[in-house]
Parts: C-alpha cells; structure tokens; sequence
C-alpha cells in the first residue's frame, strides 16, 4: 500500500467522531484536524460552526461533534439520516422505516427535544423551509464534513436553533471526477421459537427462516473544474438512489399485532375493525351489544370477541420503496480581492410508497341502515331492528376490513429546488463583507390510494329493491349497494364504489436576504494589552420570508379537512464579538470571550387571519480558558428562540388517532366509577360496561394550528474541557456538560396524560379537554359528532435537557499499522417535560413507552477501532474498521408511579435490555486509484425487541422502534469510489 493511502486510513479511523465519526469529536480537536480542509488557498481562516466570525486558529467554545466523509463510507450509510440518527446526541426522526402517518421526508432530533427545534444548514445557510426540511436533499457524495453543534445558536443563525445545529460542509472546488456506488442487503434468521409457535397456533403465515431483502442501489458522480488559473471552479453532481420495499411478515417480530398475553408471553391480537363484519346498534332491542358476522360466510349475527381481530401487520411496511434523484452544481469565482462569487443549485426529485393495512368502514361512526335492506337476513334485520317487516332505519356502528383488497398506499413525492448567490471580499485591511440571497421551495404531492370513503360507504348501507335489483335508496350517482352482512364480503363494484383516492399539494417557499461585516479591530490597535490578536466583530441584518400553501381535493375537503395556508417574515439584526484577553502568559496560554445578540420581529398571516407581530431578542456568553497547550476550559450561555412555524400557527383543526387506552371501556375497566365520571362517562355507561374500547389501542383527538402562539425561549449552557497533553500526541479527550431548558415549547397535551391527569386528579383543565361520543362514550369516533380529546397547538410548560458527552481517541502504534480507538458517547441527565405551568412535570431518563416515545437510555456510545494495515498488496485490506454501537437499557414508563406516565403496568415489556451492535469493514486499494470497501452491520444479527403494540409511541413501527433498533437484521454492503 502506498504510503499516502496508509496515513489517509489513519485519518479515517481517527476523523472525528465515533459512531458516525471515526475520530474524537470534540470542537477543539475537530476544528484543529479539519482547519485545512475549510481553509482559503489565499489565507488559513477557518469557518466554524456557531460563529460568523473569521480568524486563523479559532475553536468553538460549544461541543460540535463532526462526522468525515471516510467514515459515512465505513458506516456504508447511503442515506445522510443513516449516519446521524447512530450518533448518542441524535434521536432519530422520519425516516425510511416509518410507513403509516410517514411524510416521505427523512428528519433529525438533537437531543430529542424535536426535530423543529434542531436548524439543518449547508455552508452555513439554511437547507429548505423550516417545515419542508429533508435530509434526503443534501448530496451525500459531495459532503466534506458535517458539523452537530449542542445548544442554542439563534443569535447567529436566528430561528430554529435551539437544540442546536447540523451543518452541512460540502465540496466545492472539485477539481476531476469523483465516482461513487454502492449495493446493499439485508439478511436475517428468522428464529425466534415463541413468536413462530404463536404465529403457527394463530394460522399466520411463517416468515422464512432465512431471507435477503430491503436491497438498496445508490450512484454518484461528481465532476469539477478550474477556470482561469484557479480563480474560479466550477463543480457539478448527479446522484441516484432505489430502496425496495420490506413487509412486516418478513420478520419474526412484526408478523402479527402483538401484546401481553400474559406476564411471560405475547398474544397475536389486531384490530376491532375486522374482516368479518362488527355491528354495534345504537337503537333497537339491542342497542350497545355488539354482534359479528358468523365465520362461516352465513348472515348471522354472533357475538362479537377477540377471536375476530384483524391481523393488520403483515402488509405494513418495515422499509418504504422509494426513488430519488439529485442534480446540482456549484461555481465560485474570485475577481480581486475585493469581489469573490459564490453561487450554487440543488435539485431533488424523491418518490417513496408507505403502504400500510387495507382500509375499512370505520368503527366509531353511527351509519344509517333502513330495515327493509334486502341484502339483511331476518336474522340481522330481527337484532337490529327488533322485526323483519319494518321499513324504519336503524342507527348503528358498522366496521368492515376490506381485506381481501389491496393495503392503504400513500404515493409521495417531493420536488425541492435550492438556490444561493453571495459576493463577498474585503473592504479594506480591517474589513470584510458578505451579502448573499437564498431561495428553496419544496413541493409535496400526496396520493392516498385504495382508502374507503366512509360517506360513499353510508350511501352504500342504504338498500332497497327496485325492479328485481337491489340498488342504493338515496339514488346517488353511481353507487353500488355494498353487502357487508356477511363475512364473505361486498362485490368487486362495490369496493370500486366506496374507494376513494384523495390528492394533497404542499408548497412552500423560503427567501432569505442576509448581509454583514466583519472587522478586525486589531488594524486600529483596540486589543487586550495582554495579546496580540484583536477584537473581531460581526454587524449584519437579515430578512426571510417563509411561506405555507396546502391544497386538499374536494373530497377531503367534503369530508372535513380544510386547505392551509400562511407566512412568517422575519426581519433581524445582529452582532457578534471575539475579544482574546490574554495569549501565552504564565499560567494563561489564552483566554478569551465572545458575545453575540440577535434582536428579531415576526409578522405572521394567513388568507383567514389578520397579521400579528411578535418581537423577541437572543444572546450568547462564550468563553475559553487554557492554562496550557495542553487542556482547554470551556463555557457558553445563550438564549435561544424558535418562532411558530405555518403550520403551528394555522393548520385547520381537525379529528385523527392517536395512541390511547380507555380505562373505563369494556368489561376489564382498570379505573374507578368516580373517575370515570370526571372524564364526561354516565354511571349507566360504566355500572353496565358499555363504553367501547378504543380499536387497537387508537383513540382520537382533535389537532390543528393556534395563530396566537408565542415564540418558544431557550436558556442553553455547557461547559467542559479538552485534554491534548502534548507529551502524549496520539492522546486526546474531551467531557462536556450541556443544559438545555426551552419555555412555553409549542405542542399539544398528549392525549395520554390528559386522560391520566383527570382520572388521577379531577383537574377541571384536563377533564375539560375530554369530548365522549354522547351516545355510547367511546374516547374514539370519525369526527367531532363522536369521541376524541382536545390536543390542539399551545404555549405549554417546559422542555430540558441535562447530561455529559464524552469523546476520546488514541492512537497506538503497533508496529505493523497504528491501530485507532474513537469514541463518543452521551451520559443523559435528565429528559424532562412540564405539560402546562405549574402543573409539575416528568422525567424520560431511561424510559421509554407512550407517552415518552422512542427509549431515551442514560448511556449510549459508539467506540470504532480501525487498524490502518501493512498490507502492500491490492488483495489484502487498507484498512480494517470495527464499530462497536451500545445502546442502554430502558424501562417502560408506565410502571412507574408518576402520575403523568403511570398507566396498565407491563411484565413482558418491563424493560428493554441493553443492545451492543458490531459492525465490521474492510477497505481494498485498487489499481487506478479505485478504493474498494465492504461490510456488514449487525454482525450477530440481533433482532430489535418485541413490544406490545399499545406500548409503542413516537416512530414506533412493526412492534419495536424501527429509529432506535435494527429492525431488519444485518446489512451487507459493498462500494466503489474513484477520484482521477
């Protein structure tokens, strides 16, 4: 091996950050280790992430964890959120294990405080509206590096950055051809012997013992250029990229509808809305008694148990298909020193398919059916009507699973355009100025398929004869009487009729003026008498519009949905300032301090409301203190914002599913009388156990925009150090504190807790916000004539976060290769929300469940060992990499006494073990500069845990969370990449 090739795989399992990082990730070390990549060729300034300001040497005084490119390629993440949902900071948010309420978009969440509350740039600037922000966008093949930087950074990038910031660093100066593709599979055994004696005694289909699926293709070529001696370049991409799609009966795991048998074993439960036909008069002799068709095909009504449930897993989605393509460019041009061009294009065009189980006539909705229905048995017309001669209509809830049809499609696509232009150059010595536009529009197109129109399926209900044939009583155009009185199920015209695709248009656009200067005050010699560096400072404003325009079809719109639309201008100033204090004195080898402060007013509007303005200001404290060269002390404090964004402020309000489980419902009620009649229950409904429980434990609730909302604020500290004993060069590490506390966050009160708060408390405020269906007080329904819970937008209590990162990397020489161990992990403090002011609060600490979401465990670190070997030979591997991924235990929340998580305990799913990962890469130097790598993730093949699916919130898929876990085994993967 060539010794360039030899020290580059040094660097590669030394680059910054284990997990999705090879090396330490520290700030100070990986601004240090990347400063030539970042450099100018006329001056070695560095460009940080957090600061606006330009300087030689300068180190961030906030954690910022940098992933390289070598070690995406160890990683063999095609796919940006791949790499960042593995670092311990991240929390994974949509991505492509997500199916059902999936947007197609692939998302970030820093420090699970929500993705919205985590600002994703490229070069400094921001990616694509807010809302419409799509990892999937940036060009994987084209990313230098990428920047994760803890706590707030609003008074320097303005909105959004609250948890902190990713930054995109991207390659511009190519100068050549770059080629890149890469393969990939899954494989795994299937060979869990309980789950398997379950499906087999349910008649579920087996998964096969051993399959390869979940293929993924991905291709890039990058071509560069210089002009005119190397005053301008020009750098041009194509990317391409196929996933295909997996099912949940592939898996052992998510095969069927899981949940708690027993305290040692799962069920294989489903859904209420069955297959077979569920009836629930709400008139009649036998109002509030629920029957079924008979299993035979016969149109007799039974009663109706567990044994009908639907198994709706196995056409779900574990991985959505998709298919993307990418194509931009970037050029830049330098006249004099006075006048530099930069400008760049991007385009994405990505389709995906989430596919989930086949629709239905929804339980929860009371259809009128008339009595004389000639496609009734006198049995069913006897039952519901009390008699077989009546000609009245009866009210009753039906449920019918379409499911010898095909599964719920929704057919996404999204098409993003980003464009940006800056001059920049230098005033004079002192001076320099930068001004620069950027436009995005994203454009979503939304086609749901194959769902059932619940009006279509109430005219359908209506029957009657009418010249020896059965047509609809109503008359509607083109309606086919649908025959759902027997488990065999309504014609194939009849299913055509009650289908009903809707289309739904998003557009959003994101303008974005931005100027400022930069100045060192040195020239004039305003500097601290004990250094030499002057103070920098940075004055600018900035102006961006963001814009929101939502279009449903009409027939979403008959059914109750509503268009959106909105804008947010933001109008801001801002400054900053670097002031060095003292540099290589006794005891003080530098300190410094920075300040920064970012005064924002936002005015807001849509086409249905007056225009409301809002001000608000963030600031920033830094500081950095080395006693020697060899330990750096490190602070900063700042308060953060975020401003509502369109669709917070104006989405229409309307009814959808949500996790819920009704304590009062059915005959196994784990609640009170007394309690059960603060939530708005009769003492009828609970003494006779008629209160329906929520099918597969999905209630509704009533969501939509607040256009009153206020700004969140942040307060956001850390303070560390970072040790690099300069005697021990091959050594460095680095602890971090972070606290981050954000007030009066925007969201919802979860359904859960306003459920458990008013049976546990009684509190008017949240029993208030509970709507049971009048007639029967079920907590579910189609709209607001039924059951739901109050979760519209507000202001509400607080969000924090506390805990320590810790990075550390050390090199050892063996004497046949070095041999590099990288690590970085998080230490989680605390996770805590407060509901609503005063109202206390919870703390998701190594917790996971319904209502804290996907586990959040105290410890999780990824140690990567890469041994850079001797080999000369093209046969024999550069470089061998493996990555040890540790994910801490967590407990279920709802077995704890909190009163806001504390809920049906759990035996089975009472806690998540802790999961260690491994995987293992090899690299090859080819002839013609071609560089092989290959690879398996999950070496052992470690199947995700198992868990009830009532328990599962939050990117909870397939009876586990497909964001934390691997959901579909070991990978294999294979690459090639070629630069000439």
């Amino acid at each position: 091996m060539k010794k360039s090739n030899h020290k580059a795989w040094i660097m590669a399992g030394a680059a910054v950050a284990a997990i999705s990082t090879g090396f330490l990730c520290n700030t100070a070390f990986a601004q240090d280790d990347t400063a030539a990549a970042v450099a100018t060729a006329e001056e070695n300034v560095v460009v940080v992430t957090g600061t606006r300001i330009r300087r030689p040497n300068l180190k961030s005084a906030s954690p910022i964890t940098t992933v390289d490119e070598r070690e995406v390629k160890l990683q063999g993440a095609i796919a940006v959120d791949s790499f960042l949902k593995a670092l311990p900071s991240m929390e994974a948010g949509n991505n492509e294990n997500q199916s059902n309420n999936s947007d197609g978009t692939a998302g970030v969440n820093l420090r699970s405080l929500g993705g919205n509350r985590s600002l994703v740039l490229v070069d400094g600037q921001r990616l694509l509206p807010q809302q419409g922000v799509d990892l999937n966008f940036v060009p994987s093949t084209l990313i230098e590096r990428t920047d994760v930087l803890t706590g707030g950074a609003s008074s320097v990038y303005g909105s959004d950055a609250m948890s902190g910031v990713v930054n995109f660093i991207m390659r511009k100066r190519l100068d050549g051809v770059r080629v890149d593709a890469q393969y990939s599979i899954y494989q795994h055994n299937n060979d869990d012997e309980d789950l398997r004696a379950l499906h087999k005694s349910r008649g579920i289909v087996l998964a096969p013992e051993n399959v390869w699926d979940g293929a993924k293709y991905d291709a890039n070529i990058a071509i560069g250029a210089n002009l005119a001696d190397g005053k301008g370049n020009v750098t041009g991409y194509f990317g391409y990229r196929k996933m295909e799609a997996v099912t949940q009966d592939a898996r052992d795991y998510s095969a069927c509808a899981l949940f708690e048998a027993s305290a040692t074993s799962f069920g294989c439960g489903g859904s209420g809305n069955h297959a077979y036909g569920r009836f629930r008069p709400l008139t009649g002799p036998n109002a509030n008694t629920e029957f079924a068709n008979s299993k035979d095909g016969s149109k007799t009504w039974v009663p109706n148990d567990g044994s009908f449930a639907y198994n709706y897993a196995p056409s779900n989605y574990t991985l959505r298909n998709s298919e993307r393509y990418q194509a931009g460019g970037f050029v830049n041009y330098v006249f004099n020193d006075h006048v530099k061009f930069d400008g760049s294009a991007m385009f994405m065009d990505d389709h995906s398919v989430s596919q989930v189980a086949p629709s239905a006539i929804w339980f929860g909705r009371p259809f009128t059916v008339n009595c004389d229905n000639p496609l009734m048995s006198d049995d069913q017309k006897m039952k519901l009507c009390g008699s077989t001669t009546s000609t009245a209509d009866a009210s009753t809830w039906v449920a019918f699973r379409a499911a010898t049809g095909p599964g719920r499609r929704n057919d996404m696509r999204h098409t993003n355009y980003r464009f940006t232009a800056a001059l920049s150059g230098d005033i004079s010595d002192a001076w320099n100025y930068n001004a620069s536009v950027l436009y995005a529009k994203t454009l979503g197109q939304f086609n749901y398929q194959n769902d059932i129109n619940q009006d279509k399926a109430a005219n359908a209900l209506q029957a009657i004869n009418s010249g020896g044939s059965v047509v609809c009583k109503g008359g509607q155009q083109g309606c086919v009487p649908i025959d759902i009185f027997s488990s065999k199920g309504p014609s194939a015209e009849a299913y055509a009729y009650i289908y009903a695709p809707t289309f739904t248009r998003n557009e959003q656009d994101i303008l974005v003026y931005n100027a400022y200067v930069s100045g060192d005050l040195g020239e004039y010699g305003i500097r601290s008498p004990w250094a030499e560096d002057g103070i920098a400072v940075v004055l600018g404003v900035e102006s961006r519009k963001e814009t929101l325009d939502e279009k449903r079809d009409e027939t979403q719109l008959a059914a109750g949905s509503a268009n959106a639309d909105g804008e947010v201008q933001a109008k801001e100033i801002f400054t900053e300032i670097q002031i060095p204090v003292v540099a290589d004195k006794p005891g003080i080898h530098s300190l410094d301090f920075s300040l920064g402060y970012r005064a924002s007013t936002f005015n807001v509007s849509s086409s249905t409301t007056t225009g409301s303005e809002k001000k608000t200001d963030t600031w920033k404290v830094e500081g950095r203190y080395a006693p020697t060269a060899d330990i750096l002390f490190r602070a900063s404090y700042n308060k953060a914002m975020r401003a509502a964004n369109i669709s917070e402020l104006f989405a229409a309000q309307g009814v959808g599913n949500v996790a819920l489980i009704d304590p009062c419902a059915d005959a196994t009620q784990t609640a009170t009388k007394e309690q059960c009649l603060r939530t708005g229950a009769t003492a009828a409904q609970y003494d006779n156990k008629t209160i329906p429980q929520t099918p597969a434990d999905v209630g509704s609730a009533l969501g939509g925009g607040n256009p009153n909302l206020n700004p969140e604020e942040a307060k956001t500290t850390t303070f560390g150090l970072v040790f690099t004993p300069q005697g021990m060069r091959n050594f460095s590490a680095s602890v971090d504190y972070f606290k981050i506390h954000i007030d009066g966050y925007i969201g919802t009160v979860d359904s859960s807790v306003t459920l458990a708060q008013c049976l546990n408390t009684g509190d008017p405020y949240y029993c208030g916000l509970i709507h049971r269906d009048p007639a029967t007080g079920a907590l579910f329904g189609y709209n607001t004539k039924g059951g739901y819970i109050i979760g519209t937008n507000l202001n509400t209590g607080f969000l924090e976060t506390t805990g320590f990162d810790v990075t550390a990397n050390y090199v050892l020489d063996t004497g046949h290769g070095d041999v590099t161990f990288s690590l970085v992990g998080t230490l989680l403090g605390s996770l805590e929300t407060e509901v609503l002011p005063g109202l206390g609060s919870y703390d998701c600490k190594g917790l996971y469940g319904p209502i804290c979401g996907q586990p959040s465990p105290e410890w999780r670190h990824n140690l990567r060992t890469t041994w850079a070997t001797p080999f000369e030979s093209a046969w024999l591997p550069a470089a061998v990499s493996v990555n040890w991924r540790y994910v801490g235990k967590t407990e279920l929340s709802r077995n704890t006494d909190d009163p806001f998580l504390s809920g049906n305990k759990s035996v089975l799913n009472a806690e998540i073990e802790a999961y260690n990962y491994f995987d293992l890469t090899a690299v090859y130097n080819l002839p013609y500069n071609v560089t092989l790598r290959a690879g398996v993730t999950n070496i052992f093949d470690k199947s995700p845990p198992a868990i009830d699916g009532g328990l599962l919130a939050e990117n909870g898929n397939g009876n586990t969370y497909t964001s934390t876990y691997d959901p579909l085994g070991r990978m294999f993967f294979i690459g090639l990449s070629s630069a000439f």
